[in-house]
């Protein structure tokens, strides 16, 4: 076949399938001709034909484009059948790039983010970036940042540790994947707060791991339970600081057990640091790994939630022994996140606007709690405060998840509880009711829609 027809065909199926978009532009012919490596008039030709049957027009000096549905011909053909995939987490996350509902969970306050110290801090550090030495980027992410949140770490959840025990990581779930292929555990059993991050869980078993649940309670993990249920564990998975999804604390003894338990069987535990620097009431309790001498423990944080999921941003607080481990296995697998980024987080930090801006959030979102607590407690039950959510347990018969996938439609966001629990048969049926984007003025509306929601019969499980 012609080298000029082969270009043809790969583009007019391009077209056709929607991979090129209507107003989309072609290469100049001088372009496409240096990418394939044939001669500037075979592309020409391509193109030429491919404007003979009206799939693209020649726009001057705005080159070629592929031209709109209607100036195709009818025998034009089409695809048969449209091929849908799947988003991932589908009964998790409502989607994504949607902007905030209320009650949804993971969404820091839209209306409360420094965008324009945020836009000046990115503008600076672009500039500083195209300025820099070209060459390749530490796996680890920039000194600058990583040594900026070794200090804060040390100030606010009281870990001390080197800078380059520090990766860098682009969130939560990039930390978890990092830490998995670092520490080689595929086969082993790991033990799950139950109920717990339904993505945690999910992650450990594609990762080979065999998932143990275990209960937790008003001090937090039932560590003996653990050591029942999966003696020969190689790794333990908590949010000690603030429990997924009940908010708990865990337990001064139970944080002393579980260290013993990682120390006597050679296990690890990994910290999922959630929500931890946005403790809403009463003082915060230092980290998992300040507590940490046997260096058993992997810390896992993440900016998602203190300023914006936008940022992509994230680390792993390596053990000393493991740093180099870590290190090597980010440098093969898992390089760092956009640089940009991270020098304007770097500025950040270390100009004093994160404390600040934690001081502001932890305010806010105390009014709003406050606020929706107020609301609910003259038609739904409040079971518990949890981090940054308010958990209400429904009506018995009422399925939270029906309820929840409704809600969507009635612009509310309601994350069921069910979820979160390894046995669907012993589940609880509640809701968490996240406040952050609760603005003033939406709480009375949120509300009444979600008290119709669970009034309805349709909402009834069956």
């Amino acid at each position: 076949m012609p080298i000029a027809v082969q270009i043809t065909a790969m583009l007019r199926t391009a077209i056709v399938d929607g991979r090129l978009e209507p107003g989309a532009r072609l290469p100049s012919w001088l372009d496409m001709a240096a990418r394939l490596g044939v001669a500037r008039g075979t592309v020409k030709a391509a193109y030429e034909t491919l404007a003979d049957e009206l799939l693209v027009v020649s726009a001057g000096a705005a080159g070629t484009r592929v031209a709109a549905p209607r100036a195709r011909p009818a025998m034009q053909k089409e695809i048969d059948q449209k091929i849908e995939i799947a988003p991932p987490l589908r009964g998790i996350e409502r989607g994504f790039g949607l902007r905030p509902l209320p009650f949804q969970m993971g969404v820091p306050a839209q209306d409360a983010f420094p965008a324009k110290l945020w836009a000046r801090l990115r503008t600076r550090a672009a500039r500083d970036d195209a300025m820099a030495p070209v060459g390749p980027p530490d796996p680890r992410g920039r000194p600058e940042l990583r040594a900026q949140i070794a200090a804060q770490l040390a100030i606010t959840r009281g870990i001390h540790c080197l800078p380059d025990q520090i990766i860098l990581t682009s969130g939560y779930r990039n930390g978890l994947c990092l830490t998995m292929l670092a520490l080689h555990l595929r086969g082993r059993q790991a033990w799950v707060e139950d109920p717990g991050y339904p993505i945690a869980r999910t992650g450990l078993e594609m990762g080979g791991m065999t998932v143990v649940p275990v209960p937790v309670d008003a001090k937090g993990l039932r560590v003996d339970e653990g050591m029942r249920l999966a003696p020969n564990a190689a790794l333990a998975l908590v949010t000690p600081g603030q429990q997924a999804p009940t908010g708990v604390t865990l337990a001064p003894e139970r944080r002393a057990a579980l260290i013993a338990w990682a120390m006597r069987e050679d296990g690890w535990i990994i910290e999922d640091d959630y929500l931890s620097e946005l403790q809403l009431s009463g003082r915060a309790s230092p980290a998992l790994a300040a507590d940490d001498t046997s260096g058993r423990i992997i810390h896992i944080g993440t900016f998602s939630k203190t300023i914006s999921p936008a940022l992509g941003l994230g680390f792993v607080v390596a053990p000393l022994a493991l740093a180099e481990r870590f290190a090597e296995v980010a440098a093969h697998l898992n390089p760092s996140p956009n640089v940009t980024t991270q020098l304007a987080l770097a500025d950040f930090i270390a100009d004093g606007h994160f404390l600040r801006h934690l001081r502001h959030m932890k305010a806010l979102y105390r009014e709003r709690r406050d606020a929706l607590h107020a609301r609910l407690g003259s038609g739904i039950a409040v079971d518990s405060f949890a981090g940054l959510a308010v958990l209400t347990h429904l009506p018995k018969g009422v399925d939270d998840m029906e309820v929840a996938r409704r809600a969507i439609d009635r612009g509310i966001a309601p994350t069921p509880l069910s979820i979160w629990y390894s046995d669907k048969d012993q589940a609880q049926s509640g809701l968490l009711l996240c406040v952050t984007n609760l603005r003033k003025g939406s709480v009375e509306r949120a509300c009444e829609t979600l008290q119709a929601l669970i009034d309805q019969p349709s909402a009834q499980a069956i």
